[in-house]
């Protein structure tokens, strides 16, 4: 009897692993596809990106960023 009530439940540990393991296959397998991206619609072409927009510096800010940079080369050179 013991043997019979062993085996009764090793199988029925075996079949919810069975059915865990084909849930998350299922699960993966639908993780795995990837949706395609839908770039023309009713025949009209998606908008084209705009550029984005050049940011200037002024000749004043050039010349205050290259002095800060070479006041730090300077020190650098000095602690050698």
């Amino acid at each position: 009897m013991l043997s019979l009530m062993a085996n009764d439940t090793i199988l029925s540990l075996i079949d919810a692993e069975i059915a865990r393991l084909t849930q998350v296959r299922s699960l993966l397998a639908g993780i795995g596809k990837v949706p395609v991206k839908v770039t023309e619609r009713k025949g009209k072409k998606a908008p084209a990106k705009k550029a984005a927009k050049r940011r200037v510096l002024s000749p004043e800010a050039r010349k205050r960023i290259a002095d800060a940079q070479r006041r730090r080369w300077a020190a650098q050179k000095a602690k050698k």
